[in-house]
């Protein structure tokens, strides 16, 4: 299911799931769900008024199964930069595997059976680079090379995995899903000491956030 939340803006409900279209400089995919959800993505392209074709720009929060999964499967007509941190850069590439010493990499190597990895030229971000008009800001702790990405100028934050969003609130990446759940707690508490400004907070898994988001994810930076 294709929501718009905002003017250009739009979640693509998914398989437990989200991800995004955005209509900034460029059209920009936001994440791209399990390799389950082709289908659901092509449908919210279309709810959306654009064809795949048009994306010019592929924002990765992350490199986990629910994210990335459905890339390789929309390529040839995706043909699109995908941004990411470096070390999920890498991983996405194929240039490494996720380390088998820790809980959570040890799970993306086993759900790397599953993972297709797209035909795509894939670009490590650094903090603080531009993209259009969202900023990216490094957020790791769920994965070593998590971003999230900020446009003020659009009023929207998308926040990937770092948190999660249960009756209205945010809450940060849980342990047994996180590679580091003291420096997910870091990467909130750095996000929100950069006194932003969003009403848009969306999230990888729960409801975006659509009034207030930068209030959503202060408070949460209060409370842990």
């Amino acid at each position: 299911m294709a929501t718009e939340l905002a003017e250009g803006v739009w979640r693509f409900e998914l398989r437990g799931v989200n991800a995004y279209l955005v209509d900034d400089d460029v059209i920009t995919l936001v994440d791209a769900g399990t390799p389950w959800d082709e289908a659901s993505i092509r449908e919210g392209f279309a709810a959306a008024g654009v064809d795949v074709a048009d994306v010019d720009r592929v924002l990765l929060t992350h490199y986990d199964l629910d994210h990335v999964g459905s890339l390789a499967a929309l390529t040839p007509e995706l043909d699109a930069t995908v941004y990411t941190g470096a070390f999920d850069a890498a991983i996405l590439r194929g240039d490494r595997s996720p380390p088998l010493r820790n809980h959570k990499g040890a799970f993306q190597r086993l759900a790397g059976l599953f993972t297709t990895l797209p035909d795509l030229d894939v670009e490590a971000v650094a903090d603080g680079e531009r993209l259009g008009s969202f900023t990216a800001y490094r957020t790791p702790g769920h994965t070593p090379g998590h971003v999230a990405y900020v446009s003020e100028e659009l009023g929207v934050a998308l926040l990937g995995d770092l948190v999660s969003e249960s009756d209205g609130a945010l809450d940060p990446s849980g342990w047994l899903i996180s590679y580091d759940t003291d420096r997910v707690l870091d990467s909130v508490r750095d996000l929100a000491d950069r006194d932003l400004a969003f009403e848009v907070a969306c999230v990888g898994h729960g409801d975006p956030v659509t009034a207030g988001g930068s209030d959503a994810l202060s408070a949460l930076a209060r409370r842990i």
